[in-house]
């Protein structure tokens, strides 16, 4: 259990770094093709590129970080593929990384001395 919680902590902060960024990428994605038509034109913000582009290297420092956690606590397979893919759907690496925190937390209590 040594640096089981510096780990879960790594993995808190990608989970919610790429979470609000593939959100706000998704709402834009949405607002964008939905309302502003950017299917018709050739041109795109800058910002929205890039966000992709930060998106990008966010998920692969999450998929490192979530490998490294999942390693710690003697996750499964398919229970490890799962918490890396959540980093691909919106919205659902929060609800990874609250699940993976209660499974530390209890993880973590259990193995404290009272």
């Amino acid at each position: 259990m040594k640096g089981l919680g510096a780990a879960a902590t790594r993995f808190r902060v990608m989970a919610w770094l790429t979470g609000v960024v593939l959100g706000a990428l998704t709402i834009w994605l949405v607002v964008g093709y939905g309302f502003l038509d950017y299917a018709n034109t050739d041109v795109k913000p800058g910002l929205y590129r890039n966000l992709w582009t930060a998106h990008g290297w966010l998920y692969f420092i999450y998929v490192i970080v979530g490998v490294d956690l999942a390693f710690r606590l003697r996750y499964p397979l398919g229970k490890t593929v799962l918490i890396l893919l959540a980093g691909t759907v919106p919205f659902m690496s929060f609800v990874a990384e609250r699940f993976v925190q209660r499974d530390v937390a209890a993880r973590i209590a259990t193995a404290t001395p009272n």
